[in-house]
């Protein structure tokens, strides 16, 4: 071949120049007789052909040169070809664990730096020419830092999907698609593999016929991580996030409507669902010393029960969920969703794992506000604040409040009060000092009438609690080991711990990634009556400001709102397609001996009108609780029990005193329409209520309408 081209480079001048003289003469030719020549296309003399015999013999010699030129080329690519087809193929299928197998690996891994690793070829494919092809995102970048000279002799073959784990980018040659030996299982992982080749990253499993969603799903990023947990499928037909009690309601819906249903919960707290209420309640008047461990109390009519809605063996493991013959519920903890891709239809959680989805909730909840005093202040005013939420803050509470001699909450919510009479009843035997402080003029002023608010406030402090009203902190510091709480007034209050129980904030992480709207006025993701965000994506719980066909739009932060979105949204995830037209009611209760059921918008500015009557021993949460044989209030009865209820014929109720706040109705109007009611100490009627609000009628005299409570039977 090299003779070849020397005599090309000799004639090739003689040619160009044979040629170039062609040219000129027939041009000047036709310029004389004013025709092209038929013939005449020698240099020389009329009847001279030498020259282009010459001419013609140069060019038959360099085709033919080009013809066995390319024939030889392709004749030794074949022959490479399949001489490294048969040295893959001889290679062993196991290699033995005996003592030369060290040696053995050795030697595959200097073979390994000079070829390249090649995947189980096709026959039907040809191979490549010597020139170099396009870089090939399979093969071509991988090996591009590996090898020492090009193999451009070898095709490129693109690995099916099913084959991209058996052959993993290592430091040694692939063997054949089968099980690999002991040797190859321990062989170190090299350097990162190229970006462009995800899905062939080394499966950290050792058996390469795992599932291959499991492998797509751990080597997501590109990266295998060092010690995935658990695996999880690539691919879930129902995926909930968030693991409170909206996301446990919904896959109960959707496993009662779908009972071979696959769901997937992805909490990021390292619980199973579990109920909130207790947290603040129960839990805190439980005799039993390990009451933090078990999470078990009894509730106010004597049962026992634990705070998880099932126990863990009513839950099948994350990485058995694909496999699951009749389907189940997983729940993977301690992970975060840190990104959603809408149109793609699928998560990222924060360990880089992706996880598809047919159906999505998001039940996210929201997170503890706190005082931007307390978020401006040094360290250690931080470290001694708890924000209160979770299981978590329950043990650090109660384990702080055993080992300090004061603590004050700042709060007269819901959550505020009552940890406030919870912490309060106990420290009649500790001699903990409580406090609470804040801005409204009375307890639950926010919610309550004023004369309602005031009553509550005394409630509390004879539960053991010293109450600041209308405290509006300006500053909070650390001295001599206490922290100190100046108010805007100049009032200072020392304490050596600060529960900060100021409201909640609708976790909406996901909306900029997903897409989704989040509403100016109320927080939470703007749904439509069917709790829908965007086509297959439903929100619930607090993490939802849903459109009420009979207040207009609204967000709820109460375990009842969560219990009955979550079983709509799941409901509508299996195609039921129903409004939301539950009105959720919330409770709360000042200890055993006080609480209140409340529906619809109760708030204090609005114009109310209370129906009391005399409280008898059985007006209490605990007796009701007693009689009904219920714990949790919070079970939504159905409308049709409301639509049964018949008035009291006991006559209308006399002027009440402040003392005389025993038990009652307090309707909260707009526009003369009853939009919100408070059962003060009367139990078990909500159906009624929420039949009232949900018929949108003008009454003209309420004190008729509270007879239907029959507040004034004894």
């Amino acid at each position: 071949m090299l003779k070849c081209r020397t005599a090309w480079r000799k004639l090739a001048p003689l040619a160009r120049a044979s040629s170039t003289l062609c040219r000129q003469n027939v041009r000047r030719t036709g310029l004389h007789n004013g025709r092209i020549p038929a013939a005449h296309m020698a240099t020389g003399p009329t009847g001279g052909g030498r020259e282009n015999q010459v001419y013609a013999l140069l060019v038959g010699v360099t085709c033919l040169g080009g013809a066995i030129y390319a024939y030889r080329t392709v004749k030794g690519d074949k022959r490479r070809y399949l001489e490294r087809i048969e040295e893959i193929s001889s290679r062993p299928h196991k290699r033995t664990e005996e003592a030369t197998a060290s040696v053995h690996v050795e030697a595959t891994a200097t073979e390994a730096i000079e070829t390249e690793a090649v995947p189980k070829p096709e026959p039907e494919v040809a191979p490549s020419s010597e020139e170099p092809s396009p870089p090939v995102p399979d093969a071509e970048t991988a090996t591009s830092s590996e090898t020492t000279e090009p193999l451009q002799d070898e095709p490129v073959l693109e690995a099916a999907p099913e084959e991209a784990p058996a052959a993993p980018l290592v430091d040694e040659e692939p063997s054949p698609p089968s099980e690999p030996g002991p040797a190859e299982q321990t062989e170190p992982i090299p350097p990162p593999v190229a970006e462009s080749e995800p899905a062939l990253a080394e499966s950290p499993a050792p058996e390469p016929s795992e599932p291959q969603a499991e492998v797509a799903a751990e080597s997501a990023a590109g990266l295998v991580p060092a010690q995935p947990s658990p695996m999880l499928p690539s691919h879930v037909p129902y995926l909930l996030i968030g693991g409170g009690t909206a996301s446990f309601a919904a896959a109960r819906s959707i496993r009662a409507r779908d009972p071979g249903a696959r769901v997937l919960i992805v909490t990021d707290e390292p619980d199973l669902p579990y109920m909130r209420p207790p947290l603040s309640k129960e839990l805190w008047f439980s005799d039993d010393p390990a009451v933090t461990d078990t999470l078990r109390f009894k509730q106010w009519n004597g049962k026992e029960r634990s705070i998880y809605f099932q126990p863990s063996s009513f839950y099948i493991p994350p990485e058995e969920l694909s496999n699951a013959e009749n389907g189940g519920v997983a729940v993977l903890t301690g992970k975060k969703v840190v990104h959603m891709d809408v149109r793609g239809n699928k998560v990222k959680l924060d360990d880089d794992t992706e996880v598809s989805y047919d159906k999505c909730l998001i039940a996210t909840g929201g997170v503890p506000r706190n005082l931007q005093v307390i978020d401006r202040a040094e360290e250690e005013v931080k470290k001694r604040t708890t924000l209160f939420r979770k299981i978590e803050d329950f043990r650090s509470l109660d384990k702080v409040s055993r080992n300090i001699k004061s603590i004050t909450v700042i709060g007269g919510g819901f959550l505020g009060s009552e940890l406030a009479c919870a912490l309060g009843r106990r420290s009649q035997d500790s001699g903990l000092e409580v406090i609470q402080m804040f801005p409204e003029r009375g307890n639950m002023g926010k919610v309550l009438p004023e004369y309602l608010s005031n009553w509550t406030t005394d409630k509390v402090k004879k539960e053991g609690v010293k109450v600041i009203s209308e405290a509006l902190v300006k500053s909070v510091t650390c001295k001599d080991d206490q922290l100190e709480i100046k108010l805007k007034d100049g009032r200072s209050v020392k304490t050596d711990h600060i529960v900060a129980a100021v409201g909640l904030e609708p976790n909406v992480d996901l909306a900029k990634s997903a897409g989704l709207e989040v509403d100016s006025d109320f927080g939470g993701y703007r749904v439509n009556a069917e709790l829908q965000a965007r086509s297959n994506i439903w929100v619930a719980g607090d993490a939802a400001c849903f459109y009420d066909i009979r207040l207009g739009r609204r967000r709820v932060e109460h375990h009842d709102h969560a219990v009955v979105s979550g079983r709509l949204a799941g409901e509508n995830m299996t195609g039921a397609n129903k409004p939301y037209w539950h009105q959720s009611m919330f409770w709360s209760d000042l200890g055993p001996d006080v609480g209140y059921e409340a529906i619809g918008i109760v708030d204090s500015s609005l114009p109310t009108v209370g129906v009391f009557a005399k409280a008898t021993a059985k007006d209490t949460p605990k007796a009701a609780t007693e009689e009904s044989g219920t714990g949790i209030r919070s079970e939504s009865e159905t409308e049709d029990v409301a639509s049964n209820a018949v008035a009291s014929s006991a006559p209308a109720p006399a002027v009440t005193q402040k003392d005389d706040f025993g038990k009652g109705v307090i309707f909260y109007l707009r526009d003369k329409v009853v939009v919100g009611i408070i059962l003060w100490n009367v139990f078990n009627r909500m159906p009624i209520a929420r039949k009232i609000i949900k018929d949108g009628e003008e009454h003209a005299d309420l004190n008729e309408v509270a007879k239907l409570f029959n507040i004034h039977e004894d």
